[in-house]
């Protein structure tokens, strides 16, 4: 139900992309409810201008506190403001004057209104042209509008950071879909799903490795396509589960549309009207509608997936699924960010503006803790409250400077250099420094009011952090590592062959057999050599007699001679199918399926003879951290899953920087720590880094290869220095263009 009556706004209500609620701004002087002041009179101030005869005003849900509250629309810009009693009596009076206005208001109710917050009021509902235009307000939109706003900074800085393009009107589609949809919104559908989802997660565990591999696949340039059309369908879906539950609801979809948000494309919905709705369970019902859809397009897929053959069809579930898991539970659902999280939270608690009131309220016990001023509190919370509104503010501010850092880097290397260091800058002064920048203003400010006990204070406290980062201490390095003999035989086949014999696991000294191998193609030509060679050393004899012997014995010779060399080189070749130590030690990681008469080729290792005296554990370090290692310095390795550190001493450093990553256990890729890169056949650590290898003092229990942290005595360094240093070589190294 509506009125055509002109309303006034205290929070003001816009749809925000990604099919999310609109989130309310409202004025700090301004709230549901008020208290006047005594005044000294004034003049009486003459009645405000007229309210637009286009506004209509909704009964809405009551605020928090019980108290009572309606939504004002504003059929121009599609916004909604929100206010309480204090406001819709101004409203009832409004054609009188501020002073009758706030009389008028004390004498009927139990509120005490000054002239003052009218006039605040009838100031805030100018500034969102509320009000109808006045003949000099009018000159003005008409200036304002005559001019160039591309010609202005700040119009590029806000269409760079976001702008909205709506494309769709989908209102008379979502009409004619309800009845095809209207299963989908029953208990039956609800518990399908849920079965379905809870069986495609059970069969995927039961081929996990499976799933993580086909995941991997993710990261090829056809991945990646798939990757982003199946991204393109599921936030489609998103968008659209938003759009039929309020009109389900009864809610106007105006329209749909792209948002670019720092020039990164996001579906949204325009679903602001939902603020007509009295219940905010019914608004928490179109919050969640999004991330639900997404939730169950997932499960689904998961299933597909799981009862599938290997294909595309398979493939396609696989993108469907980790885009709905990964980018529903890890971004959307957050409540930090102005994503679908954040209004379900809002919906929930019942708790419009949540970000802003809980940035005031921890802005405000800011000010009184560390500044000692008598800063009070922006709304009346219980103290249950008022700690989890500023821890949840803490958090949030938090997470969104790891989040703005992270979406300033990819600005940066998303576009040429010069182009880049521009936008990263904005990012980083729009998102980071502005805000920060903001409340130090509100300090200096009033800095005259901080008392000088804590003027002392925050002096001692800014040196003391100074001093503390500038301390050289004594830090070691935490680097990866892996332990291994020092001396090692890798046993393979040097051809394809058959085994004779294998000698078991255990001690052995130098020299004795490792593996005897052979190979049927050997012995023919051994016997076929053995029977050339015997049949001409008889012929030689009879060859003396004969007439023009001679030619024909030089001849005979020489094919001895080579049936001999044949013979010779047929031995060299069975000689190197037996197999020996090259030195005393340990032989282990012998297949327990082979046996006498197994084919091996030469790809596949028979067992590993390691020298248990000596070992080393080869060490990369960063480039900036390798000056502060000296030879002989003490270290401790730690392997990993074992909780025994081991002694070590530096044994040898790099002085170059290492090309390749021979232990494909370190890279990240592989479970490691090691960020790497392919190049060619082999894995380039993507940042420089050095190899230090260590000496052990003892031979690990395990006998074999260990992959762990190594840490490493290094030289005292202080932490702003590195900073420094740090920030020294990314200037140096991005200021070439």
């Amino acid at each position: 139900m509506s009125q055509a009556i002109a309303p006034a706004g205290v929070e003001s209500l816009t749809a925000k992309p990604g099919g999310q609620p609109p989130d309310r701004k409202t004025p700090a002087a301004l709230g549901p409810l008020g208290a006047g002041k005594p005044q000294g009179k004034r003049p009486a101030a003459p009645p405000a201008a007229p309210l637009r005869e286009d506004l209509k005003l909704h009964r809405s849900a009551a605020f928090a506190d019980g108290a009572p509250a309606w939504a004002i629309q504003d059929p121009v810009s599609n916004r909604f403001y929100r206010i309480g009693w204090l406001e819709y009596e101004c409203l009832l009076r409004w054609n009188l004057p501020p002073a009758r206005i706030a009389q008028g208001i004390s004498a009927s109710t139990t509120l005490q209104v000054d002239e003052e917050q009218v006039a605040e009021f009838a100031k805030f509902l100018d500034q969102h042209s509320l009000l109808r235009a006045t003949p000099q307000k009018v000159e003005q939109l008409q200036k304002k509008s005559g001019e160039a706003k591309w010609k202005s900074g700040k119009w590029w800085l806000h269409t760079y950071l976001f702008i909205r393009v709506p494309l769709v009107r989908p209102q008379r589609l979502l009409q004619a879909m309800m009845p095809w949809v209207a299963p989908l919104f029953t208990w039956t559908a609800l518990w399908l799903l849920l079965g379905a989802t809870t069986l495609g997660l059970i069969l995927v565990a039961r081929q996990w490795e499976t799933f993580a591999n086909s995941f991997m696949d993710m990261l090829s340039p056809s991945g990646l396509a798939g990757f982003a059309l199946a991204l393109i369908v599921s936030k489609t879906l998103h968008e659209l589960g938003h759009a039929l539950v309020a009109t389900r609801l009864g809610v106007r979809v105006a329209h749909m549309g792209v948002a670019l948000v720092i020039l990164w494309p996001m579906l949204y919905t325009d679903t602001s009207e939902s603020w007509q709705l009295r219940n905010h369970k019914q608004r928490l019902a179109i919050s969640i509608a999004g991330v639900s859809t997404e939730l169950a397009l997932a499960g689904l897929a998961t299933l597909a997936w799981a009862l599938l053959d290997d294909g595309l069809l398979r493939q396609s579930m696989l993108y469907l699924a980790t885009t709905g898991w990964i980018l529903s539970l890890a971004l959307n659902a957050s409540p930090f960010m102005r994503f679908d999280g954040y209004f379900i939270l809002s919906d929930i608690l019942n708790f419009p503006n949540l970000h802003e009131r809980a940035g005031a309220t921890a802005k405000a016990f800011m000010r009184r803790k560390l500044l000692g001023l008598k800063e009070p509190d922006p709304e009346p919370f219980r103290p249950q409250v008022q700690w989890k509104l500023r821890l949840f503010a803490y958090i949030t501010w938090l997470y969104r400077l790891i989040v703005f850092l992270g979406i300033a880097l990819a600005v940066y290397f998303f576009f040429f250099k010069a182009l880049g260091i521009f936008l990263l800058a904005v990012e980083l002064w729009w998102f980071i420094a502005k805000p920060v920048w903001t409340e130090i203003m509100v300090w200096k400010k009033r800095w005259p009011e901080v008392p000088t006990r804590n003027r002392l204070l925050l002096r001692g406290c800014v040196v003391l952090v100074i001093a503390l980062a500038a301390f050289p201490w004594s830090a070691d390095l935490k680097v990866p590592g892996v332990a291994r003999a020092e001396r090692q035989q890798v046993i393979y086949s040097p051809q394809p062959a058959q085994v004779i014999e294998l000698q078991p696991q255990g001690l052995v000294e130098a020299g004795h057999p490792l593996a005897q191998l052979d190979t049927p193609d050997l012995q023919a030509r051994m016997a076929r050599t053995q029977a050339s060679v015997t049949t001409l050393s008889q012929q030689l004899p009879r060859l003396m007699g004969q007439e023009q012997g001679l030619d024909v014995q030089q001849a005979t010779i020489r094919r001895l001679e080579e049936q001999l060399a044949e013979t010779r080189a047929i031995e060299g070749e069975a000689a190197q199918l037996q197999l020996n130590a090259e030195f005393d030690g340990h032989w282990r990681d012998v297949d327990p399926h082979l046996r006498a008469g197994t084919w091996v080729n030469t790809r596949v290792p028979l067992g590993v003879l390691v020298d248990p005296e000596s070992w080393v554990v080869d060490t990369y370090v960063d480039q900036q951290q390798i000056s502060r290692i000296t030879v002989g310095a003490k270290a401790q390795f730690w392997p990993q899953r074992w909780g025994t550190p081991m002694n070590a001493t530096v044994l040898e450093i790099d002085s170059t920087r290492s090309q390749q990553l021979p232990y494909s256990m370190l890279d990240a890729r592989h479970g490691g720590t090691i960020a790497t890169q392919p190049h060619e056949k082999e894995s380039l650590p993507v940042q420089p880094l050095y190899r230090v290898r260590l000496t052990l003092e003892d031979a690990p229990a395990q006998m074999r290869e260990l992959r762990g942290m190594a840490h490493i005595r290094a030289e005292r360094s202080s932490w702003l220095w590195h900073v420094l240093q740090n920030g020294l070589a990314v200037v140096i190294r991005e200021s070439g263009f």
